[in-house]
C-alpha cells in the first residue's frame, strides 16, 4: 500500500514538472562586449550579460526588460565572496536561461506580454546597478561599475531594435527589483521621448525596519553597500540632496520623487525580508527564528504578531507609493519572493488572487490602463491562494 502511494506521489509530481517545463523555454547568453572599453564591466572586469527572446507580430516593437536579483555585497570581503561567482562574472554564468511567467511566449500564460522582445539582465555588479568608482585596486581587482554595466545594456539594447520601441518596460525581481526602482527615470530618459515607458518591480520594495534585536540592520548595510559601491552620484538627487544616501537605497524614499509610472509586486510577508531585515541571523544568534523562517506555519503566537507588526509597517512605508491613477499595486498576503518570474505566481490556475485579481492581470491592466490597479490583501492567514515558501 506504502509502495502504491509512493508511486502515486511520484508521477504527481513528474506531471507537475512536466507542466512547468512546458510553460517555459530556454534563452541563450548574449555578452556586451563593447562595454568592456567602456570600463561597463561586472566585479571581475567581464562585460555585462543577458538572455534575449526576440519579440514577433505585433509586439515587435515592444521591449520589457527584467533584471535578475541577487542581494549585495557591502564590502571588499562580500564583494570577493562574489567576484568569480555567477553573482560576480559573466563567465560563470550559465549559457541558458529558462523563461516563464511574465517572460513566457505563450499567449495562455502571458497574455499581455507574451509576444514582446523580452530580456532577462544577468546581476553581477553587486548593487543594483548603482555604484561607479574608477579606481581598480590590483590586489583585489574588484570593479564597482553597475551604473556604467546598466548605461552599456541599454545602450546596446537600442542597437538591437529598442531604439524604435513603441512600449517599454523596466522591470526586475528583489535586487533587480530595487534595480528598476533606482534607475527607473534614468532608463526613461535614455529611450526616445515618443516611447512609452513604464517601470515594474518585484520584491524590490525593501523597507527600512529595525530588526527583532531592535538594531537598524538594514540601514546600516545599506549605507555600506553605497560607500563601497560609489553609488550616491548615481541616487536620485531628489533623495540625496535631503538625506544621507544610503537611506536613498530604500524605495519609500524614492519613490515619491519618480516621475515615470510604477507598479510594485510585493508580498506583504516577503520571505527575503523576514530572513534578513527582520530576522537576520546577527539578531538572533539562537537561532530562534529559523524554523518560522524556513516555513510561516511553523512560527509561534508571538513570532506572527511580530510578522504582523512588520507588515502594517510594510504598508505604511508603500504609502510612499502614492494612489495616482500612473501607480500600480499588487500586494498579497504570502510568505515568498519574487512572483512575476514563474508561472506558478504570474499566471496559471492556481496563482495568488486578490480582490479577484491574479498579478498578470493586474499588471496587464495597469500598463495598458484598462482600470487603475492597486491591490491590496487583507492579514495572514487569508488567502488561500498563496503559494508560501518559495524563493527565487
Amino acid at each position: 500500500m506504502a509502495d502504491a502511494r509512493l508511486r502515486t506521489w511520484l508521477c504527481v509530481i513528474l506531471s507537475i514538472q512536466i507542466l512547468i517545463k512546458s510553460e517555459a523555454f530556454n534563452v541563450g547568453i548574449t555578452y556586451v562586449q563593447n562595454a568592456v572599453a567602456k570600463g561597463a564591466v561586472c566585479l571581475d572586469g567581464s562585460p555585462p550579460a543577458y538572455h534575449f527572446d526576440k519579440g514577433v507580430g505585433a509586439g515587435a516593437n515592444n521591449w520589457l526588460i527584467l533584471f535578475e536579483g541577487g542581494a549585495w555585497c557591502n564590502n571588499v570581503t562580500t564583494c570577493l565572496a562574489r567576484r568569480d561567482t555567477r553573482l560576480g562574472s559573466s563567465k560563470q554564468m550559465v549559457k541558458e536561461l529558462s523563461f516563464s511567467g511574465i517572460l513566457s511566449n505563450k499567449q495562455k500564460f502571458n497574455p499581455d506580454f507574451y509576444n514582446w522582445n523580452k530580456i532577462k539582465v544577468r546581476y553581477c555588479d553587486g548593487a543594483s546597478f548603482t555604484g561607479d568608482v574608477e579606481a581598480v585596486n590590483p590586489a583585489t581587482n574588484l570593479h564597482f561599475r553597475g551604473a556604467r554595466a546598466f548605461v552599456a545594456i541599454v545602450e546596446d539594447l537600442m542597437s538591437k531594435g529598442m531604439s524604435n520601441a513603441q512600449n517599454a518596460i523596466l522591470s526586475g525581481c528583489s535586487a533587480g527589483g530595487l534595480a528598476a526602482i533606482l534607475n527607473c527615470d534614468r532608463f526613461r530618459a535614455l529611450m526616445p521621448a515618443r516611447t512609452k515607458v513604464k517601470c515594474l518591480a518585484d520584491a524590490g520594495y525593501f523597507i527600512n525596519a529595525k530588526d527583532v534585536s531592535g538594531a537598524s540592520h538594514i540601514e546600516n548595510f545599506y549605507s555600506e553597500v553605497v560607500a563601497t559601491h560609489g553609488s550616491a552620484k548615481n541616487l536620485p538627487t531628489s533623495c540625496t540632496s535631503k538625506m544621507k544616501p544610503g537611506l536613498c537605497f530604500f524605495p519609500q524614499n524614492v519613490v515619491p520623487q519618480i516621475q515615470t509610472p510604477l507598479f510594485i509586486i510585493n508580498a506583504a510577508y516577503d520571505a527575503w525580508q523576514i530572513k534578513n531585515i527582520l530576522a537576520p541571523g546577527v539578531a538572533d544568534p539562537h537561532g530562534t527564528w529559523n524554523s518560522c523562517k524556513l516555513d510561516i506555519k511553523k512560527c509561534s503566537p508571538n513570532q506572527l504578531k511580530i510578522m504582523q507588526d512588520f507588515r502594517l509597517e510594510f504598508l505604511r512605508a508603500l504609502s510612499a507609493v502614492g494612489t495616482s491613477p500612473s501607480r500600480g499595486m499588487f500586494i498579497d498576503s504570502c510568505n515568498t519572493h519574487c512572483q512575476a518570474g514563474t508561472e506558478a505566481t504570474w499566471l496559471r490556475n492556481d496563482s495568488p488572487i486578490v480582490a479577484k485579481t491574479s498579478i498578470a492581470k493586474a499588471v496587464g491592466d495597469w500598463y495598458y490602463e484598462r482600470i487603475t490597479s492597486q491591490k491590496i490583501d487583507c492579514a495572514y492567514p487569508c488567502n488561500p491562494t498563496c503559494h508560501n515558501g518559495m524563493f527565487d
